[in-house]
């Protein structure tokens, strides 16, 4: 396929975009949902044409030909063979997250459950187990080098009698980490002493910034740990197109399968028709595109990382993968740090949400251009704050 020009701004305004209608009518850059701007690749609105002009919407389930196309992807790319037969399609990742703690609650109704999670994390991973009355006891995360990881220490430490299962997300949202097949092994090893589950988020798994780094699924290190494992994978981060609802999780373990299945029964609607179709092109037609995309915001990430570190009071580390950085803005001494910048402009995440309010999180999954004038907007309101104006 021919170079996509990912400079070339798309409107988004007046389209009901979680995204862009947040501040409408003002003059703020929206940095924050991790939603990229770019269109979808052309193969998968081809896809999607074509299934609208038939013009038959009914009720409609995963094809044979999307399976197997899963299936073939897991193989291809991580070496990990799954049977079709793991696959459970949902309607988006947070929603796994929620039908993974109900599923695992359930398997110890007589205990009153607690799950791991990393902290900082995404905040729908503690929403999610508070939606399950289930408690939650939170890992902290060690800087190994420039590297956010689990404390494996405390993960260990932190297990008790109630503990069903570890939350984990990988790569990490919103470190950036990318965990390597041997400290996958030390989770996975801590896990399988204890009997432990676990819902494993790699949503991100496409969008690996740094090139000396690989994916791996936890669930793929051995059969021992598949049997203990939910994986949580989708397009939407990858092709941009979270809006159309088509996520799946990969459960070898036939039981927890249909704890799941159970879990989301009449209450979790089937995925969306033109999401399938949707992700049926964007499997089988879209890698280059999806390299494109991804050295594109490689290359936003290195301009983004290097201005930032620039700035006074503000820090990033290297992040493997993602479009999402997380900066450290603890020096600049700022009471709500969010607030700040978005007086100035930018709308960011507020760090507070992960789990740590020294933080904010910035959405680099944009053009250049609009990424270039949101670090304006930061360096000047920086600078302003510096000279007490």
């Amino acid at each position: 396929m021919s170079k996509v020009d990912f400079n070339q701004p798309v409107n988004r305004h007046n389209t009901s975009s979680v995204k862009w209608e947040r501040y409408t009518d003002q003059s703020v850059l929206p940095m924050w949902i991790a939603d990229t701007d770019f269109k979808a690749p052309d193969a998968i609105l081809k896809a999607l044409t074509q299934r609208i002009e038939h013009g038959v919407f009914g009720y409609t389930n995963a094809s044979d030909e999307l399976n197997q196309t899963i299936v073939e992807r897991m193989q291809r790319l991580y070496d990990w063979q799954i049977n079709s037969e793991w696959i459970v399609w949902i309607p988006g990742l947070v929603c796994g997250l929620n039908i993974s703690c109900r599923a695992l609650s359930a398997l110890s109704p007589e205990i009153d459950s607690n799950v791991l999670i990393p902290d900082p994390i995404y905040p729908y991973f503690n929403s999610a187990a508070k939606y399950s009355n289930v408690a939650v006891n939170k890992i902290p995360m060690s800087l190994q080098g420039e590297r956010w990881v689990v404390d494996f220490e405390a993960l260990e430490a932190s297990i008790t009698p109630e503990t069903i299962a570890l939350l984990f997300c990988n790569p990490h949202n919103p470190a950036g980490t990318v965990y390597t097949v041997d400290e996958l092994q030390k989770i996975s090893d801590i896990l399988l002493r204890h009997n432990l589950y676990i819902c494993s988020d790699e949503i991100h798994c496409d969008l690996l910034l740094d090139k000396n780094v690989v994916h791996t699924p936890l669930a793929s290190l051995n059969t021992e740990i598949g049997q203990q494992c939910i994986t949580l994978m989708a397009p939407s981060k990858s092709f941009n197109i979270a809006g159309l609802g088509c996520s799946f999780a990969i459960i070898a373990n036939k039981d927890l399968r249909h704890k799941f299945q159970g879990a989301a029964a009449g209450i979790v609607p089937s995925v969306n028709l033109l999401g399938y179709s949707a992700t049926l092109a964007a499997y089988t037609q879209c890698d280059t595109w999806l390299e494109q995309k991804t050295a594109y915001i490689s290359a936003n990430h290195d301009y983004l990382m290097q201005e930032i570190n620039a700035i006074p009071g503000l820090k990033m580390l290297p992040h493997q993968a993602t479009f999402l950085a997380w900066i450290d803005v603890s020096a600049a001494k700022l009471d709500n740090p969010a607030a700040f910048f978005e007086q100035a402009g930018v709308g960011l995440s507020p760090g507070s949400e992960f789990g740590d309010n020294n933080y904010v999180r910035m959405n680099f999954g944009c053009t250049k251009e609009l990424l270039v004038e949101a670090v304006t907007r930061m360096r000047n309101a920086i600078t302003k704050q510096l000279q007490g104006l």
